[in-house]
């Protein structure tokens, strides 16, 4: 059952097959709402094709899964409604030249203009600059970052930022839009184990929170429902919920890439 928050993730056999082969195939998971569920696999794997599928970017070939009750692929559309992404290369990055503050106003006049109502629009401007800022604000609190921190406060570049600095703003401008899913990748990447670890503590306080959490890593940590691409075997099994291993054909590199650049993603 889902929550008012979270979105709950299930699949079975699930696929996604590129002209070259699979991108990952086989695998299944059982997650409630507001899981942790981290997809861990080497680089080249299928792990952020796998991403983008279960939040409606990416079209699978095979099985089926469900997002927050909503059935993959008929209703990709409208998990893209409920599932936010956080980093993801090529498809969701920043932009090194803009500043903190610049992109927070611009996801913000986003979120405002394509998810508001007419009656919200027509409130004066008073108002909705006073709701976007607390829709910042709380954005910020959930993933940590203080702008008054940066070197250049709001005013900082994000190519001056340290890597989990980035990483904390793009999980900021996804919470923006209050969203029952966040997906996030590469999360472990060019981090030290201390930062890792802080990685981590910062997604799993987002899903004590309620809303579900899909992460991308190389490791896993011990108390997350995994789902292991480019492997067999047995998986962690995290609070009586279950994660099967690609079985099946192998995936390759090349199918990864090209499922990537040619599926029908959104």
């Amino acid at each position: 059952m889902d929550s008012p928050h979270g979105a709950s993730v299930t699949a079975e056999n699930f696929g996604l097959k590129g002209p070259r082969g699979w991108a990952f195939r086989g695998l299944g998971v059982d997650a409630g709402p507001g899981s942790l569920v981290a997809i861990e696999g080497p680089s080249g794997s299928g792990r952020t094709c796998l991403l983008l599928a279960l939040t409606g970017r990416m079209r699978p070939t095979e099985g089926h899964a469900k997002v927050g009750g909503l059935r993959l692929p008929r209703k990709m559309a409208a998990v893209r409604r409920i599932a936010s992404l956080g980093p993801v290369p090529g498809v969701s990055e920043l932009d090194p030249a803009f500043t903190v503050a610049e992109h927070l106003r611009e996801r913000a006049l986003l979120q405002r203009r394509f998810d508001g109502s007419l009656r919200a629009l027509l409130r004066p401007r008073a108002e909705r600059v006073a709701t976007a800022q607390g829709r910042i604000d709380a954005a910020l609190d959930a993933a940590g970052l203080d702008p008054a921190t940066l070197p250049k406060a709001g005013r900082t570049s994000v190519r001056d930022l340290e890597r989990l600095e980035a990483l904390r703003l793009s999980i900021a401008l996804a919470l923006i839009g209050s969203p029952r899913l966040l997906a996030v990748d590469d999360t472990d990447l060019k981090l030290s184990d201390a930062e890792r670890a802080e990685a981590w503590e910062l997604l799993r306080s987002i899903a004590d929170n309620g809303t579900t959490v899909l992460a991308v890593c190389s490791q896993a940590p011990e108390d997350a429902i995994t789902l292991r691409t480019g492997s067999t075997g047995s998986t962690d099994d995290a609070d009586s919920t279950t994660a099967e291993t690609a079985t099946g054909e192998t995936t390759t590199e090349e199918g990864t890439a090209d499922a990537f650049a040619e599926t029908g993603r959104a």
